[in-house]
């Protein structure tokens, strides 16, 4: 890589002058051949042919601490023939400064001139030289060091001050080996971006997080080179010969985006959100992506891409998270078909950077998948096996592993965005296929390339270049994925699932925690739970499934403080929703006499009816109350509210705690229990007997009364009687409370109790759902 920065740098005009740069900060001090940097900007052609002139342009900065007088851009070349092996070629990437064994010599007759470079001075160069005069001979590889040859006050003689290498690819015509197979995957894959609470499968918009992905997707002024990284993929992958890897999420969130969507306030607001501004801009990336892809083969993954590798270390005992991920793997091809319009491959597990271990490629398995994507790096040959080998082989209990070349797949890793860093690495991966064919020239192979999951769009941009320069070779020829997992093994090629011990460190660090798998699994368990209620269970089941694949997703790597609180709102959100079907709260009453009723309400604040529930009332004091028939089933409307009542009869007087609490049929808690107190103040039977008696006296009272005005008018009074004022007349003292046998609150006939409801609510009384309601509304 580092000898393809050299080059980059020489790509322009012969006998261009140098320019002087203005000064800069010294940041270290160079000695030696590592007084002066040479940064290689442009190198063409990339893939030299007999009769080219090659091209390099670039510049060189004076690290020193004294001027560098008698300046020259040179070109260096090894006299001792090409590289013919991948591991030369890694010794010879390594930055050494000027080795005459490795750089060789200078070429003769092919210079450019620098003006005296102060300290912190840089100036600009372009060279051109011909092909010949490198002598190059056999098919190869051929290290090219172009270097800053001069001298300064601590060594006053011509020398190398500074070297940077590159690698030139060298096939002349008349060569006969077969050409190499190469599968290049293209993934398209991102964060998760919908809320838990805002995924709906209803009609409503959908809520998410942040309008972040509106600049991936914008397209830029037409071309390639222009617009957000996922707009960039998609104009740059349909131009190559490449096989598609997509998340289904991305397509699921992107067709959201196409409708009216909105978007959550600061801090994970969803109650005060705003208008999405992404529709038209997700439209057009989403109709770009249907074109690009026909033709293609299209492997879709598991829906949310879930982290295969943190499930196996930390949730493959968890039976919820391996059926969800199984879910997800028959979701992922629904989702893409259908966006689409293809036939997508399914059944390939990706395991970040390719790192396996027995319980991955268990996990794998199990959920469904038969092929898996490994790397070198981590599935390793053998040390006496002298040429790479396919990339497939089988790996026991019917699974197959497809093992991407290392070298090749981390080439554009890093910042490519700086014109030396994506020329070496251009140079490099197309001197590495080369050397991958000439290593074995009489045998085709099969490979694999797979970059990291998320490139940035200028490794997009460095891995189109190499693999169009690559794709026109003879040595190197376009495969589709599907191609390089069906080849037949090489039986020299390991098969050999490393140890979990030989697991990166590295990788395991940035893994989901244990926490986050028994989290999903207990959120699973209690949404089984609520989902009998349900009448519409689709409504929430769909929802919530998304959410907890997208909680796995690989692409919280990095981010363990978002995964988390988008872990958190999952369960956050399914407790209010579980919450919304309620008892209300009941204040203390009275009930008076031996016999009365009890009401209690219950409400649905979700927007769909459930039924599924049963109303039970319990006392602390069977014998002093007792409550008929204490077990009621109930079914309420959506933004209703339903009153039970129930039968009681009092033995005694004193003081009885009643709880309420719902149960689903099954018998599984539901919700709080609501508890209130009632004070029994029931009338006994000798206090009967004294009212009975007393009644009898007014009585009594009243026939004296009258005898005593008939026989005043037999003997004629004329007064009209003694005073009393008529008729004395009795009352029997019924119960208070009457007998209420109604099932509902819906005759009046009952006065009611504090706390109770104020009106009738026997025909169910409207009231509008939360705003926050969205998977059921």
């Amino acid at each position: 890589m580092a000898g393809t920065a050299l080059l980059a740098g020489l790509l322009q005009g012969v006998g261009a002058t140098a320019s002087q740069a203005a000064p800069r900060t010294v940041d270290k001090t160079g000695t030696g051949s590592r007084t002066a940097a040479l940064t290689l900007d442009k190198l063409s052609p990339a893939i030299p042919a007999k009769g080219d002139s090659i091209t390099v342009a670039g510049s060189v900065v004076n690290n020193g601490r004294t001027t560098i007088t008698g300046a020259r851009i040179a070109v260096h070349i090894n006299g001792h023939g090409p590289l013919r092996s991948r591991s030369a070629m890694e010794s010879a990437a390594a930055d050494t400064g000027y080795s005459a064994s490795t750089d060789g010599y200078e070429i003769n007759g092919h210079t450019v001139q620098v003006a005296d470079l102060a300290p912190g001075h840089s100036a600009a160069f372009t060279i051109t030289f011909p092909v010949s005069a490198l002598f190059l001979g056999a098919s190869g590889v051929y290290p090219v060091g172009v270097s800053l040859d001069g001298q300064d006050a601590a060594e006053p003689w011509s020398h190398v001050l500074g070297i940077k290498r590159t690698f030139l690819p060298w096939y002349p015509d008349g060569e006969s080996a077969k050409s190499t197979k190469i599968s290049f995957l293209w993934p398209l894959t991102d964060v998760p971006h919908v809320d838990p609470r805002g995924d709906t499968a209803s009609q409503e918009s959908p809520i998410f997080r942040d309008d972040g992905l509106v600049r991936e997707l914008q397209s830029g002024n037409g071309s390639a080179t222009s617009g957000g990284r996922l707009w960039q993929m998609v104009e740059l992958g349909k131009q190559l010969p490449i096989t598609w890897v997509i998340d289904p999420d991305l397509l699921a969130t992107v067709e959201a985006m196409t409708k009216p969507y909105r978007v959550e306030g600061h801090g994970g607001d969803v109650t005060h959100t705003t208008p999405g501004t992404g529709s038209a801009v997700a439209e057009k990336w989403l109709n770009e992506l249907k074109g690009a892809v026909g033709g293609a083969q299209v492997i879709a993954l598991p829906f949310g891409d879930p982290d295969i590798a943190s499930l196996a270390h930390h949730g493959k005992g968890i039976n919820s998270n391996l059926r969800l991920v199984q879910t997800g793997e028959q979701l992922g091809k629904t989702t893409v078909d259908t966006i689409l319009g293809t036939q997508s491959t399914t059944g390939v597990a990706w395991p970040v950077d390719g790192a396996i271990d027995p319980s991955i490629v268990s996990t794998a398995r199990t959920t469904g998948a038969k092929t898996v994507i490994a790397r070198s790096d981590s599935l390793r040959e053998s040390p006496t096996l002298s040429y790479t080998p396919n990339a497939a082989r089988p790996i026991g209990g019917g699974s197959t592993a497809v093992v991407a070349d290392a070298t090749l797949s981390t080439a554009f890793d890093g910042d490519m965005s700086k014109p030396q860093n994506a020329l070496l690495a251009v140079q490099n991966y197309i001197a590495q296929t080369l050397l991958v064919t000439m290593e074995s020239p009489d045998t085709q192979r099969d490979i694999l390339v797979a970059p990291e999951r998320m490139p940035t769009a200028a490794q997009a941009h460095a891995m189109a270049t190499a693999i169009n320069a690559t794709d026109t070779t003879p040595w190197a020829e376009s495969v589709d994925f599907s191609s390089t997992a069906k080849a037949t093994p090489d039986p020299q090629a390991s098969r050999h699932v490393p140890a979990s011990s030989a697991y990166p460190r590295s990788l395991r660090a940035q893994e989901l925690p244990a926490e986050a798998f028994r989290q999903l699994h207990e959120v699973q368990v209690h949404l089984n739970n609520f989902v009998t209620i349900l009448t519409i269970k689709d409504r929430v089941t769909v929802p919530f499934r998304n959410s907890m694949l997208r909680a796995m997703s690989t692409g919280w790597r990095g981010n363990s403080k978002g995964e988390t609180a988008y872990r958190n709102a999952i369960g956050a959100y399914l407790t209010d929703l579980i919450n919304a079907v309620h008892i209300l709260s009941k204040s203390d009453l009275t009930l008076s006499g031996r016999s009365g009723t009890i009401p209690v309400t219950v409400k649905n604040d979700l927007g769909q009816p459930i039924t599924g529930l049963v109303l039970k009332l319990g006392s602390n004091s069977s014998i002093r109350l007792k409550i008929k028939n204490a077990e009621r089933p109930i079914s309420i409307d959506g933004g209703h509210t339903r009153t039970l009542k129930f039968e009681t009869t009092a033995s005694a007087n004193g003081l009885a705690q009643v709880t309420a609490q719902l149960y689903t049929q099954q018998g599984a808690l539901y919700g709080e229990t609501v508890s209130f107190n009632v004070e029994l103040t029931n009338v006994t039977d000798l206090v009967m007997l004294i009212i009975a008696a007393g009644l009898l006296l007014l009585v009594l009272a009243g026939v004296r009364i009258y005898r005593q005005r008939k026989r005043h008018a037999a003997g004629g009074g004329a007064d009209g009687g003694d005073g009393e004022g008529g008729d004395g007349t009795g009352s029997d003292g019924g119960d208070d409370n009457g007998d209420q046998n109604g099932d509902e609150d819906e005759d009046g006939a009952d006065p009611g109790h504090p706390g109770d409801p104020g009106t009738d609510t026997g025909q169910e009384t409207r009231e509008p759902s939360p705003a926050g309601e969205k998977v059921d509304g």
